[in-house]
């Protein structure tokens, strides 16, 4: 989509820091409660994109809460209480509910039992929705553990791969960013759309400068106007979302952005408006069942209301 109203980047992320102010919070009670049945009997659609041969809800459920790797700050039961509370039969009722408000793509990492569990709900449960996963495999000279864990997962279904942030951070940080392009370049030699995800902006200098082959980025964005955003724990994934926004504006690949409501701290609303305008073309949203049905209404409101984006559509 063309941009509309050329903005000052300074502007755009001040404004959108001030406005912040004003935007209603979201309840984390709305929509269906986590007793009703999956679903509800409710069939919606979300906006979608392409990424590659893929066509992905512009919404995408986040893999974290259901591996119950929570960021949580300084509250460390949160871990405890969110492998408490997603059972693996919660975990299901998730996966059906973000299917019917109209999230088409799940996005998670290999923690264990993950992929043992997707596969149940494709087979047994019917479940539809599409499967982006990293690999967890370490990325070193010659790929071994990576090669297999990634055509084990092609085996099993997965539709599209991407490189871990913590690896990728790692590897640019040593200087290794061929090792990136070579992982890439496999996974896709399998037939599946493959991405770099990333936490340090570097990453994505980098593989855009040594021309890796990403069908996708994953990187985070959330603007700093939130309580514990200075805080040394656990609490802040982009330090400078201006540089990521200017950086992205270039980068002519799909973006789906993560973090966006810092880890909880930012409404969804808010996080979700600063996110698109910012230029991302994808949010990526880790929820509970019980908030799914007023993040997916909210998503398909900001799209529809979202006049200033800075960077052209790319998906």
């Amino acid at each position: 989509m063309p941009m509309q109203i050329r903005h000052s980047r300074r502007a755009f992320v001040k404004g959108s820091i001030l406005a912040s102010a004003a935007l209603p919070l979201v309840s984390a009670t709305g929509g269906l409660g986590a007793g009703e049945p999956p679903g509800g009997g409710v069939k919606a659609t979300l906006p979608r994109g392409r990424i590659g041969r893929l066509e992905v809800s512009r919404l995408l459920l986040g893999g974290n809460l259901l591996t119950h790797y929570a960021h949580s700050r300084d509250l460390r039961y949160v871990y405890s209480l969110t492998r408490h509370y997603n059972t693996r039969e919660k975990i299901f009722q998730t996966l059906a509910l973000a299917e019917a408000h109209g999230i088409n793509a799940l996005v998670i990492h290999t923690a264990e039992g993950v992929l043992e569990m997707l596969r149940e709900y494709r087979a047994k449960q019917g479940g539809k929705i599409q499967w982006i996963i990293c690999p967890t495999a370490p990325i070193e000279t010659g790929l071994k553990e990576y090669r297999e864990q990634v055509a084990g997962m092609v085996a099993d279904g997965v539709d599209a791969i991407y490189i871990w942030g913590v690896r990728s951070d790692a590897l640019v940080q040593e200087g290794r960013t061929h090792l990136i392009g070579e992982a890439v370049e496999f996974a896709k030699s399998l037939g599946v759309p493959c991405g770099v995800g990333a936490h340090q902006l570097a990453v994505v200098a980098a593989c855009e400068e040594k021309r890796v082959p990403a069908d996708f980025y994953i990187k985070t964005l959330h603007h700093q106007n939130y309580p514990t955003a200075k805080l040394n724990f656990d609490s802040n994934w982009c330090p400078d979302p201006e540089a990521v926004i200017e950086t992205m504006e270039a980068v002519k690949k799909p973006w789906i952005a993560f973090k966006t409501m810092a880890a909880g701290a930012i409404p969804p609303r808010n996080a979700f408006q600063y996110a698109l305008e910012g230029g991302a073309d994808f949010v990526l949203a880790g929820m509970f069942d019980f908030e799914i049905a007023e993040d997916a209404q909210v998503m398909s409101e900001t799209l529809a209301n979202c006049p200033k984006r800075i960077r052209s559509w790319t998906a």
